[in-house]
């Protein structure tokens, strides 16, 4: 890894930004780097998380038990999604912090951070007092000034035409 890790974020309504993600997870992977891949938001089946898994020096957390929108949680819900989060975000920033990994990936945590499913700051934390080794990645939908501000990369997945529109549903291998 370079000598100097840098903050990406990927965000937007377009499709990509946990494909390219996982792809720099791979390219680390490749090269023998360790990665932490922590998913937010997210708990079913894809293709993805099946293969980072398998590969050696990877380490993935995932969102479970929050297979719901956001939207559609009662109070306890959330609280208990709030629980997992903020419990898989301290983990990763405790292995950030103790030269566990070179890559982080905190796939969806920019809409757990909005949507107030995550306790906003030790994210902020971390972006202020990131290690200076580590490459950090942030996904989600929008883009909060405040976390945009601490981001060497920033790129927007725009939707221009999805096929979802048109009443086509997630295909396995593709969208998962």
């Amino acid at each position: 890894m370079a000598e100097k890790g840098l903050i990406h974020i990927y965000y937007g309504g377009g499709k990509g930004k946990t494909t390219a993600a996982a792809g720099l997870a791979l390219r680390a992977a490749g090269r023998g780097l360790k990665v932490w891949f922590v998913q937010f938001l997210k708990s079913s089946d894809s293709g993805e998380i099946t293969e980072l898994r398998s590969l050696p020096g990877v380490t993935v957390l995932r969102g479970k038990g929050t297979c719901k929108f956001a939207s559609a949680m009662d109070d306890s819900e959330r609280e208990n999604a709030r629980n997992i989060h903020d419990e898989h975000l301290a983990c990763a920033v405790k292995a950030a912090r103790a030269g566990e990994c070179s890559l982080l990936v905190l796939d969806e945590v920019i809409d757990a951070y909005t949507l107030g499913l995550l306790e906003p700051e030790p994210l902020l934390e971390l972006l202020r007092d990131k290690p200076p080794e580590l490459e950090l990645v942030l996904t989600g939908h929008s883009l909060p000034e405040e976390l945009a501000e601490h981001a060497d990369y920033i790129t927007e997945m725009r939707k221009l035409r999805h096929p979802y529109d048109s009443g086509v549903a997630a295909r396995e291998g593709v969208e998962y």
